[in-house]
């Protein structure tokens, strides 16, 4: 994607986030994220991933984690004071890894119950059917119950849910886990179709190869630090990404920042 981008709407800077006090999640992180962009964020399990986007969305405190030094600004706001409703009425809406979704509700009730913070009823209507519109599947379905869906539907209702709280800026967590590959193509449609409405993006995913090729830019979170960053086409390029990433060796037995080590190393020993 090649279209310009403007000002940040979101930055993280130098946040360190722990749980119960002990457990360091998050190192001195820092990202941000530009209006109108993609923005990539890779990571193995563990890597701090999930945290981020929690203290991004106010809601790292809900599972008894805290930020201790750092900030996060969004649209000009401090993030860390709004909480997670006011954070949703400013513009950020999030959806989360498993996709949890209402299982016992219908698809109309899981869409409509995203706009629980919005009052102007014309505007609610007109974004549920411009989402439908969107997940034409859902249409279908949505006097459904969501839980009997598929799990590529439930990832449109999960998503679907999100845009109708009118975000500025869609957090998505692993929208293609455990999804089966015709079904993250329609998935990684759908987010360039939503970018390309204006909403800015920033997306946790492992499947760096669908991320990567539709990110203006990227960061990769290994054990609570920043280890590379870089605009999507470079990340996608990058042996080390390549190796760890893209199926290209040992990328069960070491970590990012291990592996990009070891290379090194080898590299240099071969030279010598």
């Amino acid at each position: 994607m090649t279209r310009g981008v403007e000002s940040p709407i979101l930055v993280v800077s130098d946040v360190e986030a722990v749980y119960a006090d002990v457990i360091l999640a998050l190192r001195g992180v820092s990202l941000e994220v530009r209006e109108g962009e993609v923005v990539a964020l890779l990571g193995g399990n563990g890597a701090g991933k999930t945290t981020l986007l929690r203290a991004v969305s106010g809601l790292l405190r809900v599972h008894g984690g805290q930020i201790r030094r750092g900030s996060v600004t969004f649209v000009g706001q401090d993030a860390l004071k709004l909480g997670p409703v006011k954070t949703v009425q400013a513009g950020m809406a999030q959806v989360m890894e498993g996709r949890r979704i209402f299982a016992e509700l219908t698809v109309d009730e899981n869409l409509r119950s995203g706009a629980f913070t919005r009052h102007d009823k014309q505007a609610v209507a007109a974004d549920y059917e411009r989402v439908l519109a969107l997940f034409p599947r859902l249409a279908e379905r949505r006097r459904s119950a969501a839980g009997y869906l598929s799990g590529g539907e439930q990832q449109m209702v999960a998503i679907g849910r999100a845009l109708m709280a009118a975000p500025k800026l869609l957090l998505l967590d692993e929208p293609s886990l455990g999804l089966a590959p015709r079904v993250v193509e329609q998935i990684r449609d759908i987010i360039v179709t939503i970018n390309g409405t204006g909403t800015s993006v920033l997306l946790v995913e492992q499947n760096a190869t669908m991320a990567l090729s539709i990110s203006q830019r990227g960061y990769v979170l290994e054990n609570g630090s920043m280890v590379k960053t870089g605009s999507g086409a470079e990340l996608l390029a990058d042996s080390d990404i390549q190796e760890f990433y893209l199926g290209a060796g040992e990328t069960g037995r070491a970590s990012f920042r291990g592996l990009k080590d070891r290379y090194r190393a080898a590299r240099s020993a071969s030279a010598s």
